[in-house]
């Protein structure tokens, strides 16, 4: 099996012009041709592509996934928040703990944040309760916030404003009520989450068979999350967890998580190095059969 990513930042730029920008358009065609030419390479078969929030969002979404296709000759599709994490679920959905009847699973991306409420039903299997796609994600926060270090109380600020955006989802769902009962595990998938699963455990460098499944403490993650905004990104890219591609969006991520995990006040947090991708292979798969 082969894997490939890069971090593009096709969100750059949206949250002020409302479009995807030329130069990011640029970035992400260029990676979505390498990824073509290993397809053709390896001779594929079935193929599915799919674009999330920042094209979702953006005013010149449908130009640009026209482009993919023109270019990259990889025909996309933008799904809806519904159907992405519904596919995130199916990805990740094994490292839930059945002893917990309730589930906050949660995927930080560039454009937006996805929440997801989940019922773990006999036998372990995830169903997902609700969703809210909400449009705070790493890279459109760097835009508003700077990604540089942020004082104690700018960063504390700044969960604050992220907080406010997670109430209606906690009223909707009845979150608070569960999580005061004991009945929710916390599963997070995303850069953000892994990243700190690296810090969490001092690795010389990421590791994804280390960090996929990791159990972390709450309290200790929100910790590392704190010394994370309080220096620069000069100061991150020095770790080889984190590197100079993420060293300006990591603290933005901190700052979501931070919100989540105080506002819903779960023990610890499991860490998923997997999600929307190997959501959509279980399904490609599926339909050849057990």
């Amino acid at each position: 099996m082969q894997s490939f990513s890069r971090i593009v930042r096709l969100g750059e730029g949206l949250e002020k012009s409302g479009s995807l920008a030329q130069a990011a358009c640029d970035r992400t065609i260029a990676a979505l041709k390498v990824c073509a030419d290993m397809i053709h390479a390896w001779e594929a078969r079935d193929v599915r592509t799919v674009a999330t929030e920042a094209c979702r969002r953006a005013a010149n979404g449908d130009a640009f996934l026209k482009r993919v296709a023109d270019e990259a000759g990889l025909p996309m599709t933008a799904i809806s928040a519904e159907e992405e994490a519904r596919l995130t679920l199916l990805g990740c959905g094994a490292l839930l703990d059945p002893a917990f009847p309730r589930a906050l699973v949660f995927d930080i991306g560039g454009g937006s944040t996805e929440l997801m409420w989940v019922a773990v039903e006999n036998g372990g299997r995830p169903r997902l309760l609700g969703v809210d796609s909400l449009p705070l994600g790493v890279v459109t926060l760097a835009e508003t916030e700077g990604g540089d270090a942020l004082s104690p109380s700018a960063y504390a600020h700044l969960v604050e404003r992220i907080d406010a955006r997670l109430e209606s989802f906690d009223r909707r769902y009845g979150v608070g009520a569960e999580v005061a009962k004991g009945n929710v595990y916390m599963l997070g998938t995303s850069g953000t989450v892994t990243t700190l699963g690296g810090l969490y455990l001092n690795l010389p460098r990421y590791d994804r068979s280390r960090v996929d499944g990791l159990v972390m403490e709450t309290a200790r993650v929100s910790d590392i999350g704190h010394g994370l905004a309080a220096i620069t990104a000069a100061e991150r890219a020095l770790n080889p967890c984190i590197g100079a591609e993420r060293a300006d969006l990591v603290a933005m991520g901190c700052a979501v998580l931070e919100a989540i995990s105080r506002r819903w006040r779960v023990p610890t947090i499991r860490a998923a190095d997997r999600g929307i991708r190997e959501g959509l292979l279980m399904e490609m798969m599926s339909k050849g059969g057990p």
